[in-house]
Parts: structure tokens; C-alpha cells; sequence
């Protein structure tokens, strides 16, 4: 089949089309369809125009037009649209129902209806988008757009791909037409075998002086929990094993890195966290392997409960030792006991708990 994929935003800095829709791609091009993956990359304008091959897929990013704002949206829209039909594809695949590809989902189907393209429309959901809302700061138009694209996006698909479980049901009582359940998997292509050959485990824990210390790795933008729970589990921590220490690997879009910071100094746990910041590709194996155990804290949220984490999937990937809360995608994809330990949701106890048992005895 000739399939085109269409995305709402850049390769970067966002993940879904980099770290979910590639990935995809290339898969399918393995069975052996031609996939093209049409990017609007108002969020990467340094990309704009550019194209390239990606095992085997066509990746094309394309031109931003000239314009004042809703002029600009509408051309872009128009262009990625022109491009696709202009593919001739048996399959269109809109990534989120939002956005651009939200947009060009709606005016594909028009089109299909006036006889001007014959391909099937399906829609991949990655995120239930109407939380979002709650959680970014959006214009309250937006919120209402976004609100509105991903309801009528989720009725009108031929098909729907979603990325958890917990989406499938959410979607499922929304429409009758068929779902696939398609959840993220293990990228391999440049992530964390993907390592830069100045940095072994040995150079990363003398940068960051943790010694001989256990190690407990939290790797996250900090979206997915309060704040004040990491506070709690460090001290929780630290009063039964003060020799250990935290690397922290992440940005937050909003400055949660820095608020956290602050709330650690002022609980008096500074010494136990070491910050590194955003972290290029290559050098997240080797800050992976400096770690004894990996956390993924996880609030019992519609959001964290609906999206599947590539960030997990990495540090699974890593053979680190995970301790999650047992919410959404992390039941499906840690293996208690064998990959990592899940406790109930929000039970701080019970999760400095399994940590400290985990440092205490490796061989676990």
C-alpha cells in the first residue's frame, strides 16, 4: 500500500512523530509498503522544506508559508493536504486528532466527499487531548478547538489507532467503527544504543560525585507528577539510606526542573540530588548505566493513565530496575518482579519502600 502519514507539529521538540510515527514507518516498510510522513514544522522552522530518507521512509518537511496568524494555519493546513493527495495514498494516517492533522483530517474527508480522493482516513491517538487542556496553558479558543477536533476526529476515522489500553476503552465508548490497539514499542535506531564513546558510567558518576553511592535515576519532564512527591521520596529515602543519591535527567516545559530544585533546598535535601538538565541522545545510556534503580512516578491521572511512555520503555530498554506506580501503560509494560516493582498509585510509602529495597539488594 501507498500509505502517508500526517503529523500536528515538528520532529522536535515534541516526541510523537520522532519516537511513535517513524518508528511506525519503518515498520512498515519493512512488510513492504511505501510510507511518505508529511511534517508542518512550524516548531522546527530550521527543517522547513527539507526531505530525506529514513530506513526506507520518506520524510518530508514541508515549506511554511508567509502569513499573519489564521492566514498562516490555513495555508499550512492547505499544503499539507496538497501534498498528500498529491501522493495519490490508499492511506492517510493523522497523527493526534488535533492541530494540523486534525485539521487536514477534516478537509481529507471533505474532499473524499466530493470524489476528489478515494483514501481511507485513520487516526492515531497517542494522548487523550481534552486533559491537556487542564494542563497547558491554552487560549481558551484553543482549548475549545482541540476539545472539539479530537470528538469529531474520533467518530468520523475509517479507523483509530490508539496507544494504551486505557485509550481504548475511552475511545471505544465513543465509536462504533473499528480500533487497534498499537502501543509504543522499543526504538533502537539512535537512542540509547546509540551511545557517545567519551561517556561510560565510570566518567558520569565522577561528574556528578556520586562516589560509590546507590543511585536512584528519575528521567521525566515532570508532567506526570506532583512535585511535592519527589520531595517526599527523597527524604523518605534518605532517612533510611542517607548514602544515597538521585540523578535527575529532564526539562520541564515550564520550569518544574527549577521549582523542584527549590522545593528540595528548602526541605534541606539538596545534597542528595544532582540535576544534569536536558540530556542530548547519545550520552542517556551511559547516565542510564551510572544508576542502580529507575523510578517512574506516576499520578492516577487521566492523562498519565490514557499516554504510553517511550521514557519507560527506555529505561526498561536499559535493564534498569524500575519502581512505578501501578497506573495506566506501566502495568502493561513492567513486569512485576522481573523488570520492576509497581505499588499503588500515589503510596509514597510503599514507593520509597521498594526503592530502598531494591539499593539495599542489587541482586533483586
Amino acid at each position: 500500500m501507498n500509505i502517508v502519514f500526517v503529523g500536528p507539529f515538528g520532529l522536535q521538540p515534541k516526541g510523537t512523530m520522532s519516537v511513535r510515527a517513524l518508528p511506525l514507518a519503518r515498520a512498515l516498510v519493512k512488510r513492504g509498503h511505501r510510507v511518505t510522513v508529511l511534517i508542518p514544522p512550524w516548531d522546527d522552522p530550521n527543517r522547513a522544506g527539507q526531505r530525506w530518507e529514513d530506513g526506507g521512509v520518506d520524510v518530508i518537511n514541508v515549506p511554511l508559508p508567509p502569513g499573519l496568524p489564521l492566514i498562516f494555519e490555513i495555508r499550512l493546513t492547505l499544503t499539507l493536504v496538497r501534498y498528500a493527495v498529491t501522493l495519490n495514498p490508499d492511506v492517510i494516517h493523522f497523527f493526534k486528532p488535533k492541530a494540523y492533522a486534525g485539521l487536514s483530517h477534516w478537509l481529507c474527508r471533505r474532499l473524499r466527499r466530493w470524489g476528489q480522493l478515494s483514501a481511507r482516513l485513520v487516526l492515531d491517538s497517542d494522548d487523550w487531548e481534552q486533559a491537556w487542556n487542564d494542563k497547558l496553558p491554552y487560549p481558551g479558543w484553543q482549548k475549545y478547538l482541540f476539545t472539539r477536533q479530537e470528538q469529531w476526529g474520533l467518530r468520523h476515522a475509517d479507523a483509530v489507532t490508539v496507544a494504551s489500553r486505557e485509550l481504548e476503552k475511552l475511545v471505544g465508548q465513543r465509536r462504533t467503527g473499528r480500533i487497534f490497539y498499537v502501543p509504543n514499542g522499543v526504538i533502537l535506531e539512535g537512542r540509547i544504543n546509540n551511545s557517545s564513546a567519551a561517556l561510560t558510567l565510570q566518567t558520569v558518576r565522577a561528574k556528578w560525585q556520586l562516589g560509590q553511592s546507590p543511585t536512584v535515576l528519575l528521567y521525566s519532564r515532570f508532567l506526570e507528577f506532583r512535585l511535592e512527591r519527589i520531595v517526599n521520596l527523597v527524604r523518605q529515602v534518605a532517612v533510611s539510606m542517607p548514602e544515597a543519591r538521585w540523578l535527575i535527567i529532564g526539562q520541564g516545559l515550564n520550569g518544574e526542573d527549577d521549582r523542584l530544585r527549590q522545593q528540595l533546598a528548602q526541605a534541606g535535601l539538596t545534597e542528595y540530588v544532582r540535576f544534569t538538565g536536558w540530556l542530548p541522545v547519545d550520552q542517556l545510556a551511559a547516565h542510564f548505566q551510572a544508576a542502580n534503580v529507575g523510578v517512574f512516578p506516576y499520578d492516577d491521572t487521566v492523562i498519565n493513565r490514557t499516554k504510553c511512555s517511550v521514557k519507560l520503555i527506555d529505561l526498561l530498554l536499559a535493564r534498569l530496575p524500575v519502581v512505578a506506580d501501578a497506573v495506566g501503560q506501566n502495568r502493561e509494560y513492567i513486569q512485576a518482579g522481573m523488570s520492576g516493582v509497581l505499588v499503588p498509585a500515589e503510596d509514597d510509602a510503599a514507593f520509597a519502600g521498594a526503592l530502598v529495597d531494591l539499593l539495599g539488594d542489587p541482586a533483586q
